[in-house]
């Protein structure tokens, strides 16, 4: 069996790969050729070219580099056509990955499987009819997304998030992380303004005077910064003479195992204040009782706002099909109804540990591998037997 998979970002990558051991353990000769990162590549991909070329997000960045993602295109679209796989499966990246299918459709019958569905629930519903003609199945990361689909017209397996399966902190691993950070049995916070600079620049000031109210109201409570690589020193710019002398964990220390360190912050803290995004599912996976908040441009706010399907954003609560963790977004992104609602969820934590657990138990925790169950899904969609059945 031939598959031709296509990822353009670090969280593509991973389940590329996650696929990719999927297929390889349920069918005994499969070989993958297509755009991947390092893991995927270390499970036996072999690239055509290096995945950061159309690891690009934003209109503005899609803008600038539109001769060459074009060009990278029909490229892609060209060497599928030619190889003649069994199945084409992008992932995710869907400015760059349904305009390869687009054309690999119209100049083949090459059966075309696209992981991690639009968010047509959330937003822009016209979208799955749009990628209907060109995509024959969809596997979905959320439980209620495969309705949205099949209604276009496309087959759609929930397959299960990859959350379910990172690796978590223990209590013993907090507690030793508490001590070396000087921390003790001090209450903690959990600061989480993005992980890109357009999040962080627009966040950071919110996110501030929320620091400055809580510090002033709680002066022990002690306030804890994890920052991605790329935003690193941003967010020693803009956060790091917030009142209450927060403890920025800089994913580029060297010497530290910055993913252990992380989770076992997350495991630590007693609440947590992150922008709206799938962080949410980490804290919850942590046992983390959370607040969410996010802001755009006005003129975002403005558009995303009339075109929003939905009373919440946080995937908690979508999952959970509850209200449990507040959120405040766009003009209700304040300061002191955010440090409110914290202060509320710092007295009584126990109040989203049921949805937390329910949003889990929904993703797959405990179960088989989504991996597992993608690669199942695919080879169902192909009508073609796994070893051994």
């Amino acid at each position: 069996m031939e598959i031709f998979v296509i990822a353009g970002e670090p969280s593509g990558d991973k389940l590329g790969a996650a696929l990719m051991e999927g297929l390889s353990d349920l069918v005994p000769d499969v070989s993958f050729t297509g755009i991947g990162g390092e893991r995927m590549i270390a499970r036996g991909l072999q690239s055509l070219f290096p995945m950061e070329e159309i690891s690009v997000m934003g209109i503005t960045e899609i803008l600038r580099q539109y001769s060459a993602l074009k060009r990278r295109i029909r490229e892609t679209a060209d060497a599928i056509v030619a190889a003649k796989p069994d199945v084409l499966v992008t992932i995710d990246l869907p400015e760059f990955n349904l305009r390869v299918a687009e054309l690999v459709k119209k100049n083949s019958d090459i059966r075309v499987v696209h992981y991690v569905a639009p968010t047509v629930w959330a937003w822009r519903p016209g979208r799955a009819a749009k990628m209907a003609p060109h995509v024959d199945q969809v596997l979905a990361l959320l439980p209620f997304e495969p309705p949205y689909m099949q209604a276009a017209g496309m087959e759609c397996d929930f397959v299960g998030h990859p959350v379910v399966t990172d690796p978590q902190a223990d209590a013993g691993d907090a507690l030793a992380w508490r001590q070396s950070a000087g921390i003790g049995d001090a209450p903690m916070a959990l600061v989480l303004p993005g992980s890109r600079r357009s999040e962080v620049t627009r966040l950071a000031p919110v996110f501030g005077a929320v620091a400055e109210r809580l510090t002033r109201d709680r002066p022990d409570l002690r306030l804890v910064i994890p920052a991605a690589a790329p935003v690193a020193d941003l967010v020693k710019e803009l956060c790091g003479k917030w009142p209450g002398d927060p403890l920025i964990l800089d994913a580029r220390d060297s010497g530290v195992d910055a993913a252990a360190r992380k989770r076992a912050a997350f495991a630590a803290a007693d609440v947590a204040l992150a922008a709206s995004g799938t962080v949410s599912l980490e804290l919850a996976a942590a046992g983390t009782p959370m607040v969410i908040a996010y802001d755009m441009g006005w003129l975002s706010r403005q558009i995303i706002g009339r075109m929003l399907r939905v009373d919440s954003v946080t995937l908690v609560n979508l999952v959970s099909e509850t209200r449990a963790v507040p959120e405040f977004i766009g003009k209700a992104c304040r300061p002191g109804p955010i440090a409110a609602a914290l202060l509320q969820v710092l007295d009584h934590p126990q109040q989203q540990a049921e949805a937390m657990q329910m949003t889990m138990d929904r993703l797959g925790f405990g179960g088989e591998h989504p991996g597992l169950r993608a690669a199942r899904a695919v080879l169902r969609g192909l009508g073609r037997p796994e070893a051994g059945a």
